[in-house]
């Protein structure tokens, strides 16, 4: 093959990619085929498994460009000569990243939601990369002195990978002209925290009447719906089929289909109940004495509880992407809403002095993304003696910014 060949083979190899990339992001992993992509880049379907031979490695090759972007975002960010200054740039180049995509640049970044759905073998390698890429970011806030600063930058880089990972979905709410301000506001955020001076992290308890239920019958609809949300957040959508489902409760397919006509039903609901749980936290804390800053500590402090420990968490977003388009749109509409109801929280907390002045539909948006992200944290949450002292520590930049010293005590 000549250089010229080469680089033709190259450059559209790439186009195949990026084309594969926009449709993951559309319509999920299983909804991607070799024809819509060979469709996207003028050629035959056949004509693609010349650049890939089987879907998978498509699939494999979308993602590791997506984790060697991110790797290269994180590394740069890296070379900045302090925390603050990591971040700031790290935040920069997702924003401006964002804005590149609206201007027309295609299959850039590739949601990661379904990596798990993947066999093993291909699976591994993906998880190593983004492993690295969670380790660099880590590396923003310094060098680890003991177990105390390793568990908080661990969090640190857990919370900022999935608030940035959150941002294309409710970027599209602001004009790029708005995308200069909405950095500035979402770094001072970052660096300094929702509390207002004086405010105290030491929540109180809310109640337990959206825990779970230990040793359902698992014929029940509630333990269906654990089930499947557990093995939603673990797998993904994809990987969480009606089999798995129904193993893991050791029933028959038969009792899942009495309880429900269709998966993407099921999801459904899984949403739907995650979502009544949260708003029943929300109005809870709400109701709970004390200053405004006090009841939102309420409520967060009870649902990164639930997502550490609770037989049941809440359900990850990861698995909107593969929802059918209507469905996606009444879900997003409710998070939209629960998002707002923080929004009010953080509002009131402004009003009486115990909330500092910020952005609140962006500080919202942040609370939502950590939330959701708190999930993923529970083999770090074990690592702790106490489930108290897991959520002060995760919720410790929400609070005083992701600069601020190890909480103590």
């Amino acid at each position: 093959m000549s250089t010229a060949e080469t680089e033709r083979f190259g450059r559209k190899r790439q186009d195949v990619i990026h084309a594969a990339s926009t449709l993951i992001n559309d319509v999920g992993v299983k909804g991607m085929t070799f024809s819509d992509v060979a469709q996207a880049v003028g050629l035959n379907a056949t004509s693609i498994t010349y650049y890939f031979g089987r879907k998978e490695r498509l699939v494999t090759a979308v993602y590791e460009a997506t984790l060697d972007l991110l790797e290269q975002m994180a590394k740069e960010a890296l070379a900045q000569p302090d925390p603050r200054a990591r971040v700031r740039h790290f935040l920069h180049a997702h924003i401006a990243l964002r804005r590149r995509i609206r201007e027309g640049e295609r299959g850039l970044v590739t949601v990661l939601a379904e990596i798990r759905t993947l066999e093993d073998e291909a699976q591994k390698p993906l998880l190593d990369h983004y492993r690295r890429v969670r380790n660099t970011v880590r590396d923003f806030f310094g060098p680890v002195d003991d177990r105390e600063m390793k568990l908080l930058n661990t969090a640190r880089a857990h919370t900022l990978l999935e608030a940035v990972f959150w941002w294309p979905v409710w970027s599209t709410r602001y004009s790029t002209r708005d995308f200069d301000r909405v950095e500035e506001r979402w770094f001072d955020i970052l660096e300094h925290g929702l509390a207002g001076r004086g405010s105290e992290w030491a929540p109180r308890p809310l109640g337990t009447q959206w825990r779970s239920a230990a040793n359902e019958d698992p014929q029940t609809l509630d333990e269906f719906l654990r089930a499947a949300t557990t093995l939603i957040n673990q797998r993904g959508y994809r990987g969480a089929s009606v089999n798995r489902i129904a193993q893991s409760l050791n029933v028959t397919k038969g009792s899942f289909y009495h309880h429900h006509n269709a998966k993407d039903d099921l999801v459904s609901s899984c949403f739907a109940r995650s979502y009544d749980r949260m708003s029943a936290v929300q109005m809870a804390g709400i109701r709970s004495d004390g200053d405004y800053w006090v009841r939102l500590c309420n409520t967060l402090a009870e649902l990164i509880d639930l997502q550490f420990f609770d037989d049941m968490p809440l359900l990850r977003t990861t698995a909107l992407s593969s929802l059918p388009e209507a469905e996606r749109e009444d879900v997003v509409l409710r998070s939209n809403r629960l998002a707002r109801r923080f929004a009010g929280m953080l509002i009131d907390g402004i009003t009486d002095g115990s909330v500092r002045a910020i952005d609140p539909l962006i500080a919202s948006q942040l609370i939502m993304s950590t939330l959701n992200s708190a999930y993923e944290a529970r083999v770090w949450a074990a690592r702790f003696d106490e489930p108290a002292e897991a959520v002060k520590y995760y919720a410790w930049s929400l609070y005083a910014g992701m600069f601020a010293d190890p909480p103590s005590g």
